[in-house]
């Protein structure tokens, strides 16, 4: 599903705070808990990297998002189950990274986000544009299956305006291996 709207229905909203080392986790930048449950700050990890004056942005994002990964415990995976969540994740990073890249003149920030249950990457950018999954799809031709991927891999996605600031986040959320 394809949505514009500030957060998704039990989303935590937004990742809060500018910039950041690259590769660090962000201690104490947690998002608001979903409706009725409370999730503790040390359980929300964070992970920020801009993309300023950087080259190579689609393997960058990869290795940062695995780098995540194995902090995180996904990786190296203990079963054919985590093994697949986690490549779901690289995949759907080098997406939204190589649609900013071509639609979006580039990425500025990919913040990926996990908490027990939900794994979130968000990809900001100046573009204008709206990511949209093409359709009809055409599973022959080339091309144009970034955002098909990302519908068919993840639990949600959408796309955050910020009212007088150019650009976007495009965020997708992913369900953590069981």
């Amino acid at each position: 599903m394809s949505t514009t709207r500030p957060c998704p229905p039990g989303d935590r909203g937004p990742e809060s705070g500018t910039g950041g080392a690259s590769g660090a986790s962000e201690p104490g930048a947690t998002a608001p808990p979903e409706q009725g449950a409370t999730v503790p700050a040390a359980a929300r990890k964070v992970r920020r990297l801009d993309f300023e004056g950087e080259s190579g942005v689609v393997p960058l994002a990869r290795d940062f998002a695995r780098q995540a990964l194995y902090a995180w415990g996904w990786l190296p995976a203990d079963g054919a189950d985590q093994r697949a969540a986690a490549e779901d994740v690289l995949l759907v990073v080098s997406e939204l990274v190589t649609n900013a890249c071509l639609h979006a003149e580039g990425p500025d920030q990919l913040l990926i986000s996990c908490d027990n249950k939900v794994l979130r990457i968000e990809v900001s950018d100046r573009g204008t544009g709206q990511p949209a999954p093409r359709t009809p799809h055409r599973a022959g031709r080339p091309g144009g299956h970034g955002m098909f991927i990302v519908q068919r891999l993840c639990l949600d996605w959408g796309v955050v305006r910020a009212p007088g600031v150019a650009g976007k986040t495009v965020w997708a959320e992913l369900g953590a291996p069981a």
